[in-house]
């Protein structure tokens, strides 16, 4: 009984991640400038990478006729959707940071710059 739950809940988890492939892809398309297309990039990968992987660990470990090679299946999504989890940010960050200084993608009229302010350029 546990193993259908477990299935049913994996499967689940797969149907939301591409759903948030979708609008990530959407995202992708019709925002506006870089940083928002950026912040649908990095969405779409935590939601459409993450959460199904989390699925998939699931699905396997619900999976009896896998036999013992389910548990290092779940464990290597698990560890692989943690990883990610942190990269991808750390990534997009990066790549926000260098489009910024190098000048290539302003936001024009901008509100507020911090960052400008910061470097006492504000």
């Amino acid at each position: 009984m546990i193993d259908l739950i477990l299935v049913a809940i994996g499967l689940t988890l797969i149907a939301v991640g591409v759903f948030y492939d979708f609008i990530g892809a959407i995202g992708l398309l019709r925002l506006p400038n870089f940083f928002t297309r950026l912040h649908a990039a990095t969405a779409g990968a935590i939601g459409g990478a993450v959460v199904p992987m989390i699925g998939a660990a699931l699905v396997a470990l619900g999976a009896d006729y896998l036999g013992p090679p389910r548990f290092f299946l779940a464990g290597a999504a698990f560890a692989s959707s943690i990883l990610l989890m942190i990269l991808s940010q750390a990534g997009s960050h990066a790549i926000a940071r260098a489009a910024y200084l190098s000048g290539e993608a302003r936001v024009e009229p901008a509100l507020h710059d911090a960052l400008k302010e910061r470097e006492g350029g504000g």
